[in-house]
């Protein structure tokens, strides 16, 4: 198959729903183009139905690419409250993506403040690639129910 025929076929329209009204959408699209089709409400999520005794998958708002089904159906519902485990503590995240601070801040309370106070995160069980790693001063992690975070607080002196 010619490239041009695999571009073709990548992106291709299928019908969805969301909310149970009908839409036709690009396949692949992102997470924020799908709230913007379906006109899901502030506060809301939006979920990929799966079938049998399972929960619907979130789609997240940004612009993650993903590939729809023809007739996928997708429904709107109220903000999950996530759940991660920091510092071998349940904690609720204030968001789908967390900063590195607020992971800091989840960890301790009062969080140590001065010029000699380093933090170290590490991450697992991320929502998004990568699923492990290193959170650093000014990055964000995507998280889901279960992300485990270890945070540790180094006083240089």
């Amino acid at each position: 198959m010619s490239d041009e025929q695999q571009e073709i076929q990548r992106d291709h329209i299928v019908r969805i729903h969301i909310d149970q009204h009908r839409y036709a959408s690009p396949s692949p699209t992102t997470g924020e183009a799908l709230y913007h089709l379906g006109k899901v409400a502030p506060g809301s999520d939006l979920y990929r139905e799966v079938e049998g005794n399972r929960e619907d998958r979130p789609v997240w708002d940004d612009g993650e690419e993903i590939n729809l089904h023809e007739d996928e159906h997708l429904h709107s519902g109220p903000a999950a409250t996530i759940t991660v485990i920091v510092n071998g503590r349940k904690k609720e995240a204030p968001g789908r993506v967390l900063t590195f601070m607020q992971v800091v801040a989840l960890a301790f309370d009062p969080v140590p403040s001065g010029p000699d106070w380093v933090f170290t995160v590490t991450y697992r069980k991320a929502a998004r690639k990568p699923h492990e790693g290193t959170l650093t001063e000014g990055e964000t992690v995507a998280v889901r129910n279960g992300t485990i975070f270890n945070v540790t607080a180094t006083n240089k002196s």
